[in-house]
């Protein structure tokens, strides 16, 4: 097949969930034998140099990219809070030059399937010219107004919590607006394709996970440095700080004084300044910031903490860290649309209390903590290996175009 994926940003370094996710399928389905073309937004917020993509990706795999500045602007943020119905989340996506190099590939290309990966670039539908001819896949890496229902509720200054509930009404209505424009619904989570048809999506859909290269996995646990913790995320995206804080205030200081010699290691793109000097007033924290190799970083350290509450998807950050054998603990969101096992390949605690019994207990016995990664890597390999994903994804696509 003949494919044009679309994303808000390009994928490369890929570093976090969603880059991950749009990466590895891109490459996967060229090293398939598919054409693609991946059009993306050059954002400031993680921009890349398009010259500086490894050569020779694939010969199957085209990547453009088109710089949109897409940064939050307070005074357009107020006009839209004030005088527009639309999500401001969506409305800076939105780029006279991506929308016209995406008319111009369609005209030029005949393309078997239109791919958005992610609700920001869906609203291009709405631009594709009447005379072509192509099947439209929506790929949503999650219910994007759930997030910030999530958030909103954890929230407790008033005016952020009234604007994030008024964020979250707005995706919603987006969400409602544009799925039934697209031909095929792909989700990451099975729960996720029933809140899309709650929502009152009414055509087809496939369940298609996000997936690891696993050729590049090479698991030696002689590496691990036991006992250590860690935690790994893009720092700009408000559920990993809302987790991560949750965590430091909540429980660090009780587990530094019963070890006093563990150090809390962070690494994480795009960290704001305020989080950074957060992180400083705490003792036995080490961040790193942006790291060059984060599979490193995590082969060497031992525990890999996740502590979220007001995500939605798939994290994709968890299907990584247990390819790599490491032992997580997580919230039952965390590992929402994961079918993980409490105690057998993950430990899942909700309160801190319990997620600070379930640490002290992986520090203080090691058998544990060498059985549940083990079991994790396996996990992956049985259920997530991105070449069979790719596989059973794009045979659905092609059996859904000549039906």
């Amino acid at each position: 097949m003949n494919i044009l994926i679309l994303h808000n940003k390009v994928p490369y370094p890929p570093k976090d969930g969603g880059a991950i996710a749009v990466w590895n399928t891109a490459v996967e389905m060229a090293q398939q034998e598919h054409r693609v073309t991946l059009l993306c937004m050059n954002t400031p917020k993680h921009y890349f140099p398009i010259e500086q993509l490894p050569e020779n990706i694939h010969p199957n795999l085209k990547i453009i990219a088109i710089d949109v500045d897409s940064s939050v602007k307070p005074f357009g943020l107020l006009c839209n809070f004030f005088f527009s119905s639309k999500a401001y989340h969506s409305v800076r996506f939105h780029s006279q030059r991506y929308k016209e190099k995406f008319i111009q590939l369609l005209k030029t290309e005949q393309y078997d399937v239109v791919l958005y990966e992610g609700l920001f670039v869906l609203p291009y539908i709405n631009y594709v010219p009447k005379n072509i001819k192509a099947f439209h896949t929506f790929r949503a890496h999650n219910i994007e107004h759930e997030i910030w229902q999530r958030v909103a509720i954890n929230e407790s200054n008033f005016f952020k919590k009234n604007y994030l509930l008024s964020l979250s009404k707005r995706l919603r209505n987006l969400e409602k607006l544009l799925i039934n424009k697209v031909d095929l619904l792909l989700t990451l989570t099975a729960r996720d394709e029933e809140k899309f048809r709650l929502l009152g999506f009414r055509k087809l859909s496939f369940i298609s996970q996000a997936g690891i290269d696993l050729s590049c996995v090479q698991v030696n646990r002689f590496k691990i440095n036991y006992p250590s913790i860690f935690f790994i995320g893009a720092l700009d995206w408000l559920p990993n700080q809302e987790g991560l804080l949750w965590f430091i205030r909540n429980l660090w200081q009780d587990i530094h004084l019963r070890f006093p010699d563990l150090v809390l290691e962070i690494a994480g793109r795009n960290a704001p300044h305020w989080l950074v000097r957060k992180l400083e007033e705490y003792s036995n924290i080490q961040f790193y910031g942006e790291i060059d190799d984060a599979h490193q970083f995590m082969q060497e350290r031992a525990i890999m903490l996740v502590p979220i509450f007001s995500g939605s998807g798939m994290r994709i950050k968890i299907i990584e860290g247990m390819a790599w054998g490491k032992t997580i603990i997580t919230t039952s969101i965390g590992t929402e649309g994961i079918d993980t096992t409490h105690n057998k390949n993950i430990i899942i605690a909700d309160s801190a209390e319990q997620f600070k019994n379930e640490i002290i207990r992986l520090l203080n016995d090691k058998d544990l903590f060498e059985r549940i990664g083990i079991q994790a890597h396996q996990f992956i390999l049985e259920k997530y290996n991105i070449k069979n994903i790719v596989e059973k994804t794009t045979h659905f696509i092609e059996k859904a175009i000549s039906s």
